[in-house]
């Protein structure tokens, strides 16, 4: 009996044995299939494609962005949300199903709506793979790039503009790609040869893979090695799959590295002499799915093991679910006085999982009158069990039936705060429907639509919802209590986006979850908002930038700046932009452009648009910084390609002029503001509009340029008015209407434009003997306070050809427009352009208007 007892406390100790947890891999994958192209022949298989591809690692736990026929447009719209998503992850993924092709040694992937006609095109319609993988490389610890789009040109134009040169189109093929550390690039064939469709509805490639990278547990490396055999015997060796290899780590993505889930010990009272007795054992859970099987390690020694009315010995092997069902037959006679035994069992999963059960019996004898009593104690017991599991899983199917949870996007996973009603280690969940957007997951692991957990670890279920995602999903779970009872379950969770990101959110932030708002659109509850925000979530670095935002928006500078530097120490790249621009700009801080291009470099090497905007600026000008056309250039290029359409009007102005030795090519320029006015640029649809009324790079069309600043003026744009002014003043494209002139010139003065106001005066000064002297003398004040850049000296020249008379009486008007009173000091003309830049600082509080 010693000894009997020695090995129940031994196998107790080994059963219980846990396994170390472990964080939890944050893994994103950007799963795109372009098939529907516009103006060039479609291809059969991407759509297909990506519906596989992007199931198959939504089956191994990732967040998945999924995307059919994509424009360059949705293209830069879902790759900033897969960016946001991807901070910080330890594996990033894109997978590319369509056409591709390589200039120069440099690989494009082609949207839909792509026509590619002219030299220009292929910077505003194509996706340049190295910037994508730069993105990537800023963002993440491994990235991952799987092609299947190696395939001809198939667009007639072949001749085309990368940086500063005219490049030749190859004709077959990507081209090889130098990855950095820690970076996997895949292509469906060897460098400049051709993938093929297939005879089926995936690619080979794409077939191949998603039969292939669910293998469990096994490193990527060696999955596209198998792929790679699969494709060859596929093609009959036509098509020879290849991929580039910096990884330093391991990349899984299949893990399976959890153990079934099984009560260590259970206590049981078997009575002798009356057959085969129920077990009621509980039936393991496989908590990455798969199946199980059960060892008998140790059988009982006082009576035998059965099954399905059969014996069932040491090292036999049964199915996980039919654990339930086992019975003990105790022989007449035994546990007189009362016995112990034991039955020691392992169950195993698919992957090399195992963990121990045991059983342990009090056996005791089932005759006479107190067997009777014993058996009848029994019955009752198992009834009350059977019973009370039932209501266990009905309370926990209750709990979480048609619940409805909001959970806030962009703050990492979030507890969902389930409380079911038991702790029986018998009852389970299994994961019936996974989200279609999004993540769920435990403290210790992932979880994925084949996932089951225990009752006990429903308490840490956590989601975390995709970023970009509004609509709501559901998930729906099976409760089950050995195989006899189950019922299912579903609830609702709703992505919210916090008001503080509707409020201050900014445009093309890589770590947003919003389109975001220009700087006058910020509401004026901003501030509250985002106040909320950061004492919600102080750890999110996010809600202290848009708080910063909010501030400088108020005019709160010295609180503004504070918070964006703190924002910017937590890790928000957009914020150490802004500290840039705080110092390009002296708000709040001394004026300092080296300081300010620190910052701007800064922001540029974690792949911000305005960050490298900026930067790539200054260092094609020399702007506080040695000159480097080539690499500001460059860096304009990879901002434009992101969607900033700052970076496009830049170029535009760059190839419209051609400066520093950039050949000016009109037509380059056209594209770069087309491409913003697509975007809903009002400066791109400014300058586009100037090109139309001169015919620069397009044909002269009046009516069109005519359109252009009516909707720039429409959305704000402060030096649209004028452009428009012009045209009414001067009759080009128009009736000639010098009141509506008159009306637009005014509008563009209040809004900050100096030759706007300018041209105010001389209007006004044409009329002659019918002339306000004095309004004219207004406009020109206001033009001299809004030449910050000292380019318009005409200005102060004729405001001192006036009499001190008129200048009294327009220095009367101006001081009853002030809110308050400011000290008379300097010469009268001084007076009136500090009046003048008082009354438009009054009227535009902001330090950014537009």
């Amino acid at each position: 009996m010693l000894r009997r007892c020695a090995f129940v406390a031994a196998f107790m100790l080994a059963s219980v044995t846990t396994f170390e947890a472990s964080a939890v891999e944050r893994r994103v994958a950007f799963v795109i299939g372009n098939s529907d192209y516009q103006e060039i022949s479609a291809l059969k298989n991407p759509a297909k494609d990506v519906v596989d591809v992007s199931n198959t690692f939504r089956s191994a736990g990732f967040d998945v962005f999924v995307a059919s026929n994509l424009t360059k447009l949705q293209f830069e719209g879902q790759f900033r949300n897969y960016l946001a998503a991807v901070d910080g992850a330890d594996v990033a993924v894109v997978y590319y199903s369509g056409h591709g092709f390589q200039i120069g040694g440099e690989n494009f992937l082609i949207p839909v709506d792509a026509s590619l006609k002219d030299a220009a095109d292929v910077e505003v319609q194509a996706i340049k793979l190295n910037d994508v993988l730069q993105q990537m490389r800023s963002k993440s610890k491994i990235q991952v790039i799987i092609l299947d789009a190696c395939r001809n040109n198939p667009f007639p134009r072949k001749d085309y503009w990368l940086r500063d040169q005219l490049i030749t189109a190859s004709g077959t093929g990507l081209a090889q790609v130098r990855s950095s550390l820690n970076t996997l690039i895949a292509f469906a064939t060897e460098p400049g040869a051709v993938a093929y469709d297939g005879a089926g509805d995936l690619s080979p490639f794409s077939f191949a893979f998603s039969r292939r990278a669910l293998a469990p547990n096994q490193e990527i490396r060696t999955v596209l090695a198998t792929v790679r055999r699969d494709v060859v015997e596929a093609t009959k060796g036509l098509q020879v799959p290849w991929e580039n290899s910096s990884l330093i780590d391991e990349v899984v993505l299949m893990r399976r590295s959890s153990r079934p889930s099984l009560p260590p010990v259970l206590e049981k009272v078997v009575l002798s002499g009356v057959g085969p007795v129920d077990l009621n054992l509980p039936e393991p859970v496989e908590v990455d799915g798969g199946s199980i099987t059960v060892s008998i390690e140790r059988p009982p020694a006082l009576g035998r093991l059965m099954l399905n009315g059969k014996v069932v010995e040491a090292g036999d092997l049964i199915q996980g679910k039919d654990l339930p069902h086992l019975q003990m037959d105790v022989p007449k006679g035994v546990g007189e006085p009362e016995e112990m035994d034991m039955l020691a069992y392992a169950a195993r999963d698919n992957w090399g999982g195992e963990a121990k059960g045991m059983l342990v019996f009090r056996v005791k004898s089932g005759e006479g009158a107190q067997g009777e009593q014993v058996m009848a104690s029994l019955e009752a017991e198992q009834k009350q069990q059977v019973l009370q599991r039932g209501i266990h899983v009905t309370g926990a199917a209750e709990a979480i039936e048609n619940r409805e949870i909001d959970v806030p996007v962009g703050i990492g996973a979030v507890a969902l705060n389930l409380d079911l009603p038991t702790d029986d280690s018998a009852v389970s969940l299994k994961v019936a429907s996974y989200p279609a957007t999004g993540t769920l997951s435990l403290p210790d692991r992932a979880l994925s639509p084949e996932s089951s957990l225990t009752v006990g670890e429903v308490e840490g279920l956590r989601y975390e919802p995709q970023i970009g995602a509004s609509a709501p999903v559901e998930i729906a779970f099976e409760i089950r209590a050995d195989s006899a009872v189950s019922k299912p379950a579903k609830m609702k969770l709703s992505p919210s986006v916090d008001p503080c990101d509707s409020a201050a959110g900014e445009p093309l932030d890589l770590q947003g979850v919003v389109p975001g708002l220009l700087p006058n659109e910020i509401r004026a509850d901003a501030v509250k908002l985002c106040e909320a925000a950061v004492k919600a979530y102080p750890d999110v670095a996010r809600f202290r930038y848009e708080l910063g935002r909010a501030l400088l928006a108020a005019g709160k500078v010295e609180q503004a700046r504070k918070a964006i530097q703190q924002a910017a120490d937590r890790g928000h790249v957009r914020a150490v932009f802004e500290l840039g621009y705080l110092y390009a700009t002296g708000t709040g801080v001394a004026v300092d452009r080296k300081q300010a291009n620190t910052f701007y470099a800064a922001a540029a090497d974690k792949g911000d648009p305005y960050g490298m905007t900026s930067w790539g600026r200054a260092l094609f000008h020399g702007s506080g910084v040695e000159r480097d056309t080539a690499k500001g250039l460059d860096l304009l290029l990879k901002a434009a390609a992101m969607g900033h359409t700052y970076a496009m009007n830049d170029l535009g102005a760059i190839f419209t002029e051609g400066r520093n030795g950039v050949t000016a090519d009109q037509a380059r320029a056209v594209a770069f503001l087309e491409a913003g006015v697509e975007r809903q640029d009002m400066y791109s649809m400014n300058l586009l509009g100037r090109n139309y009324l001169s015919g620069a790079g397009v044909d002269k069309d009046p009516k069109t340029a005519l359109a252009l600043f009516q909707k720039a003026t429409e959305l704000g744009q402060p030096y649209a008015p004028s452009n428009l002014a012009r045209m009414y003043r001067d009759g080009v494209g128009v009736e000639r209407n010098p009141a509506e002139a008159q009306r637009l010139f005014e509008m563009a003065t209040m809004r900050g434009d100096e030759y706007g106001a300018f041209d105010r005066a001389v209007l006004e000064m044409e009329k002659g003997e019918k002339a306000d002297q004095a309004t004219a003398v207004r406009f020109l004040a206001f033009a001299a306070a809004l030449d910050f850049r000292n380019q318009l000296p005409e200005a102060r020249t004729n405001l001192a050809n006036f009499g001190t008379k008129v200048k009294t009486t327009a220095l009367k008007q101006l001081r009853r427009e002030l809110k308050s009173k400011i000290p008379a000091s300097g010469s009268l003309d001084d007076q009136l352009v500090g009046a003048a830049r008082r009354v438009w600082e009054e009227a535009n509080p902001r330090r950014d208007v537009f």
